[in-house]
């Protein structure tokens, strides 16, 4: 490696490979294709970090923790204090040792990174990838306020810096954003089928914020209606939330589902699960934009979710998409009867979502973007 490439330290809260995962990597292959010297520091071993050394990146280990809702307790608090009490030397003997021009911060569940940089002198970005407008303002400006060490931040999408700048006015100075760069299919991808059984997906996290339950009641009503349906639940859940996930099985062992759920854990790469597809649903209760939506786009699939601020970056409703209200398993179900009844029409929506998801996501766009963004940091 030429010794005067640009030194880019990643922190990443997992070594999992999901959304905000993914747009990471995508930012390795760039920085790394431009001649930077990337490393990438995960908690532990996990899905991720092959990827990360195909991709071309060096990969080390350090346990920091991570913030999550389960956390917000004043039990939990006290015990996330004294984990971050006990990392931040870690992190910053860390930052000392491999000197990097810039940290790249991925999301704002390790704000201790930002810290730890400050502490250490080293310039530092936040990747912005949440949206949360629906706690009390006194979480959100907690959430977000650490972004203030930041040097630079991006952002998703127009939704997640709207979010930041409404709970922290102070962010809007340093924000810029670069839409995601979502990879295509690996081959060009085919029409969905439209023959029963009709199979349904939904895709992600199995968390009451992605609302996947909802998905399974709208599959129901579907089923009540005479619909021989069938849905594909793709995901794990975060430690912590595993009740969630018994819930769902539950759910799913009922007379009125029975044998019409399968739960097949996380996958990855995703395109085969969607190409079995014929519908995707979507039904988060918030998202700063949401790659599932621009992947399932990509394949081709027509989509059916909720109208939260994130999916109205990507889909334009009755064009690129269906847009429903959140939380409603009703109008969701209407929905997909609908495409499912005119294959057409759904065969319409799918060909116009591909095209936009290629014209506004596309990886090369993201890549040429997020060098200059980083580099621009480093030369400070």
């Amino acid at each position: 490696m030429d010794s005067r490439a640009l030194r880019v330290l990643i922190a990443n809260p997992s070594p999992d490979v999901y959304g905000a995962d993914l747009q990471m990597l995508e930012s390795v292959r760039a920085l790394v294709s431009g001649g930077c010297d990337v490393r990438v520091v995960v908690p532990g071993d996990g899905p991720l970090v092959e990827s990360l050394l195909t991709a071309g990146a060096a990969v080390g280990y350090l346990n920091v923790p991570v913030l999550r809702r389960a956390s917000m307790s004043p039990a939990g608090l006290v015990r996330l204090a004294a984990q971050v009490g006990r990392a931040l030397p870690r992190m910053c003997r860390l930052l000392r040792r491999e000197r990097p021009d810039v940290l790249y911060v991925n999301t704002i569940t390790i704000p201790w990174w930002l810290v730890a940089a400050r502490l250490t002198g080293v310039p530092v970005v936040t990747h912005l990838h949440e949206a949360e407008a629906r706690d009390r303002a006194v979480v959100r400006r907690a959430l977000m306020s650490p972004m203030l060490l930041a040097h630079r931040i991006i952002a998703i999408s127009n939704t997640a810096r709207d979010a930041a700048v409404a709970a922290v006015p102070p962010l809007a100075d340093r924000i810029r954003v670069i839409y995601n760069g979502v990879p295509s299919p690996p081959t060009s991808p085919s029409p969905a089928g439209h023959s029963a059984p009709h199979r349904l997906a939904v895709i992600g996290r199995l968390s009451p914020r992605k609302a996947t339950h909802v998905a399974l009641e709208a599959t129901a009503l579907l089923v009540a209606r005479g619909y021989d349906v069938h849905l594909d639940v793709v995901g794990t859940c975060f430690t912590g939330y595993e009740w969630y996930e018994e819930e769902l099985r539950a759910r799913a062992s009922r007379d009125d589902l029975v044998g019409r759920i399968t739960f097949h854990g996380y996958r990855s790469p995703i395109w085969p699960e969607l190409a079995a597809s014929e519908i995707v649903l979507a039904p988060s209760l918030g998202e700063a934009l949401g790659n599932v939506v621009i992947e399932s786009q990509h394949s081709m699939r027509p989509v059916v979710a909720t109208a939260v601020a994130g999916h109205r970056e990507s889909i334009v409703d009755g064009q690129t998409g269906v847009l429903v209200p959140a939380s409603d398993a009703v109008a969701m179900a209407d929905a997909a009867q609908r495409l499912i009844d005119d294959p057409g029409h759904a065969d319409v929506i799918a060909v116009a979502a591909a095209r936009s998801a290629d014209r506004r996501f596309s990886t090369h766009r993201y890549s040429t973007e997020i060098s200059e963004f980083v580099r621009s940091l480093g030369s400070r």
